[in-house]
């Protein structure tokens, strides 16, 4: 008797292909995607006393040390945008992409008990957490908005936004988020089996940190330097989301394009490999 014939509203079945990525079946879970997202956004602040104010605990804290640090003692320079501004731009972006990247990396090892139970298409949870971050930045951008009124009435300092580049700024910030999603989804694929990968990933983005001008404008290095740093997506991001939020800082539209296709190719890999990890992770994990 076939499937249909018995009636089943779902079959769940091997894989053909590793090129199967049953993208129509990923949406066919959204209201699990939606749950995700609920549970992650509430879960994090549960049994705290500041509760979502860590939100903004974190960035201001950091920017402060960021001023501070670099700023006042070392006298390095901002590109022209104030010092309180540039630091607090890149941490806030900067953590967004680097939680979608940490948090998806451990999607196998953390959800291990979940994928053991319940079958589901496992890309669901690295794409929560990805949309779980997207709001957490949502909620951040409110301090960055009354930071950015502060300087602009307070301190009168010569910053204005560029709107003719303001419909760039959702694409600069989805596909930040996408180069995290890609990265992780790839590094899981391998956490599973070596937990080295684990170590190595927290070591990894501590340094990318500072390869990625968060702390650094890009403009205080040479023109050769620049063209090099510029073939990290998140450098080229964010030189553009500081260009488009201020009027200062540096913005290539090729480098963008650029980026934004290897992005596109490197999430597509990393489906790939989770697509033929996920087949036999239980085995390792």
């Amino acid at each position: 008797m076939s499937h249909k014939e018995e009636g089943w509203d779902i079959v769940v079945k091997q894989k053909s292909s590793s090129f199967n990525l049953n993208i129509r079946e990923i949406w066919g879970y959204k209201d699990l995607i939606l749950l995700l997202v609920k549970r992650d956004i509430t879960s994090i602040y549960k049994q705290t006393i500041l509760g979502p104010l860590w939100m903004f605990v974190q960035p201001v804290f950091t920017t402060a040390i960021y001023t501070f640090t670099f700023s006042y003692s070392a006298k390095l320079s901002t590109d022209g945008i104030p010092p309180v501004l540039f630091y607090l731009i890149g941490q806030v972006f900067w953590t967004y992409f680097a939680d979608c990247l940490n948090k998806t990396a451990n999607t196998f090892v953390s959800n291990a008990s979940v994928f053991g139970k319940v079958y589901f298409p496992r890309l669901v949870m690295p794409i929560s957490v990805v949309i779980s971050n997207l709001l957490k930045l949502g909620i951040q951008l409110m301090l960055l908005i009354a930071v950015y009124l502060f300087v602009i009435l307070i301190l009168k300092q010569d910053i204005t936004v560029q709107w003719k580049y303001i419909l760039l700024l959702p694409f600069l910030v989805v596909f930040m988020g996408v180069f995290g999603l890609g990265l992780g989804i790839l590094f899981s694929s391998y956490t599973t089996k070596y937990r080295d990968f684990t170590f190595l990933l927290g070591f990894a983005v501590q340094l990318l940190m500072f390869g990625s001008c968060v702390v650094f404008p890009v403009t205080m290095y040479s023109a050769k330097i620049q063209s090099f740093l510029m073939f990290n997506p998140v450098v080229a991001y964010l030189e553009a989301i500081k260009f488009v939020l201020t009027g200062h800082g540096h913005i290539s539209l090729m480098y963008i394009l650029v980026d934004t296709i290897a992005v596109a190719g490197l999430l597509f890999m990393a489906m790939l490999k989770f697509n033929k990890t996920e087949k036999s992770f239980m085995d390792t994990v």
